[in-house]
């Protein structure tokens, strides 16, 4: 599961990574140290003639869903059922993004029961690709409201000991392809939904506070000596689904 991340770069470093144009920059975004489900967060599409980036809720809610309950599900996609799963089989053929970030966090189990928040991230610190899908879908009231998921696949021998999923990391290389709008064969796009290598990450241990999506600040990054910390409600992660 990926239910937090950060992307703590400015909107200006941001466009200059993917070489977008500087006069469409996105107003609401500043550097995030704990991004939570439910929240706007960038996301990169191609439209067809070129890059484009722009805000969607993370939590897919799916075309024909009901009602935006379907988002509390759809955080997360998995890469082993994404092309059967009724909520992402279309967007996984047609509506493919990429998700900013410069490192996630994750909960690792300790032998008390305890939980150790860490954070993960490449060694050179750099912006990453996470892959994901989005959807349009219009409430009762004629609103569209564009939202996403993020496609986890099986750990790399880093995340092992800390849990049983992780985000797809996209290459560079790979991004062109994965945003191409005109490639529909599920079976290839499958095929690149695979553990990002382990020599090209590292992993920290953070305060227990990122588990509070009110705390959002530098300190959620710091790395701190592992150890038992008190958990509250405020200091743990949500209980989240993954179709």
């Amino acid at each position: 599961m990926c239910g937090r991340y950060t992307l703590t770069v400015t909107i200006e470093q941001l466009m200059a990574h993917y070489l977008l144009d500087s006069g469409a920059l996105v107003p609401f975004h500043e550097p995030r140290y704990n991004i939570a489900p439910s929240q706007q967060v960038p996301a990169l599409i191609h439209d067809g003639t070129k890059l484009r980036l722009g805000p969607l809720k993370w939590g897919l809610i799916p075309a024909w869903a009901k009602d935006e309950k379907f988002a509390a599900r759809t955080i997360n996609a998995r890469a082993e059922t994404v092309r059967d799963k009724p909520a992402f089989r279309l967007p996984f053929q047609r509506k493919r993004c990429i998700i900013p970030a410069d490192s996630f966090y994750e909960w690792k189990r300790n032998p008390d029961g305890t939980k150790q928040p860490m954070r993960i991230r490449r060694t050179d610190g750099g912006i990453f690709n996470m892959a994901g899908l989005y959807d349009t879908w219009v409430n009762p009231n004629g609103e569209k409201i564009s939202t996403c998921t993020i496609i986890t696949t099986t750990p790399n021998e880093l995340m092992e000991p800390i849990h049983d999923r992780m985000p797809v990391i996209l290459p560079e290389d790979q991004l062109s392809f994965w945003l191409d709008r005109r490639m529909t064969d599920t079976g290839k796009l499958q095929s690149v939904l695979l553990p990002y290598p382990s020599k090209l990450m590292e992993v920290y241990p953070v305060s227990a506070k990122v588990g509070n999506t009110r705390v959002d600040d530098p300190s959620c990054i710091e790395q701190i000596s592992e150890q038992h910390q008190e958990e509250t409600p405020d200091s743990v992660p949500p209980t989240l689904f993954t179709l």
